[in-house]
């Protein structure tokens, strides 16, 4: 098949989320330096307002700032003597006594941006916000760790810029049997059928073939892997907590993927704030505690570490809206079975020494809870991935 003919025909193949997404060099290569320990990224997209979700319900700047959008003191799930979470956090608080989640404050990075689009590529792909990148801190870690395309796998329907390496990009899918279903698609045999050693050292239509020859084996054993569990366990009937469920099943079928991206959208709360946060938050909540129970009944949780963070938190004055605006710093939550910092990691922000925005300092730069994620739970070099040293923390 010449080249025109096979771009001509390839509009079924640019439909699949999969091409071409990702590329291996080689079919067989050994996965040798993988190990068993995985992480799972939850993105809260809009910019969650963490004043809302981790509450200081004893400065009184709070509610002076806040006069409409505070949640009352006799709402907040009491963590401390001075901090609470929000109401919908029932089942976090239940992880926290536990001793599963790690609070750490005042996230950022230095010079923030307020832009979504530009505030998500920095976190994606951890550089300075003057720094632009194709490639994301994940898609760099698998670049330099990871084998195949099912390494890493995004559990939605298209690719974040996280998971994009510049030689090898994770895999995207929702459902392990549609993906394998269309990798079978007859085209694709027709494709492989006219292939040939002049086609694969073309620069252009080998990236192609090679490409649909990874989809085609990474679709074939997440499928025939993770088809022998189904789990148990109630989710919430919603994406995310479809997101979450297939990820168990991912993790509970011990696929070699080292690493899951999934996603809660709708956290931009510029208007009417305070039913909108309190229903996603309580989605989030609901699903993780599932999930985390999902990996407790089948012994991978305490093999598994949970990372969520949005792009960046709100401003500490609530707006005209009764909602907030863009801010700077947030918190994160990280939760695990074997976390060396329990509970909160660091002291909540000031909430009169503001910047000259009136937003809140940030204290840890979001760079340096990855290098503790690849130094000490995937245990690879973080400074070749984040192309920066950055000095470890010490929650796992």
């Amino acid at each position: 098949m010449d080249r025109r003919k096979f771009l001509k025909q390839s509009s079924l193949a640019s439909s699949l989320f999969f091409v071409p997404s990702f590329v291996r060099a080689f079919e067989d290569v050994a996965s040798s330096k993988l190990g068993y320990k995985r992480l799972v990224i939850i993105q809260l997209s809009g910019g969650n307002d963490g004043l809302n979700t981790v509450i200081p319900y004893r400065n009184d700047l709070y509610y002076k700032e806040r006069p409409r959008l505070a949640i009352a003191k006799n709402d907040i799930i009491k963590l401390t003597d001075d901090v609470g979470l929000n109401p919908s956090l029932e089942p976090l608080k239940r992880l926290y006594d536990k001793g599963y989640l790690s609070i750490i404050n005042n996230v950022g990075y230095p010079n923030p941006i307020r832009s979504h689009f530009r505030s998500m590529d920095i976190w994606q792909t951890a550089t300075d916000s003057d720094t632009y990148s194709q490639s994301g801190w994940i898609g760099r870690y698998l670049d330099n760790y990871g084998k195949t395309p099912h390494s890493a796998i995004e559990v939605d329907e298209s690719l974040s810029l996280a998971m994009k390496g510049e030689h090898l990009n994770a895999i995207a899918t929702q459902d392990a049997k549609a993906l394998y279903n269309l990798s079978k698609d007859p085209y694709f045999k027709n494709i492989h059928g006219h292939q040939n050693d002049a086609h694969l050292s073309e620069h252009n239509l080998g990236y192609l073939y090679k490409s649909m020859i990874a989809a085609e084996s990474s679709a074939k054993y997440i499928f025939e892997t993770s088809k022998t569990v189904s789990s148990k366990k109630e989710y919430p009937n919603n994406k995310f907590g479809n997101q979450m469920k297939t990820t168990a099943q991912f993790i509970n079928s011990h696929l070699e993927t080292k690493v899951f991206y999934t996603s809660l959208g709708g956290f931009d709360t510029h208007v009417n704030q305070l039913s909108r946060q309190k229903r996603l938050l309580g989605i989030y909540a609901d699903s993780v505690e599932a999930f985390v129970q999902d990996l407790k009944d089948n012994d991978t949780f305490k093999d598994t570490l949970i990372l969520t963070f949005s792009e960046f938190g709100r401003r500490v004055k609530q707006n005209a809206s009764v909602g907030t605006d863009h801010g700077t710093a947030n918190n994160v939550f990280v939760i695990g079975e074997n976390l060396k910092t329990q509970g909160f990691y660091n002291d909540m922000a000031s909430l009169s020494d503001l910047d000259d925005n009136g937003d809140l300092k940030f204290e840890i730069d979001f760079r340096t809870i990855y290098a503790t994620v690849l130094d000490k739970w995937l245990e690879v070099d973080d400074t070749i991935v984040l192309n920066k040293s950055f000095n470890p923390l010490g929650f796992i």
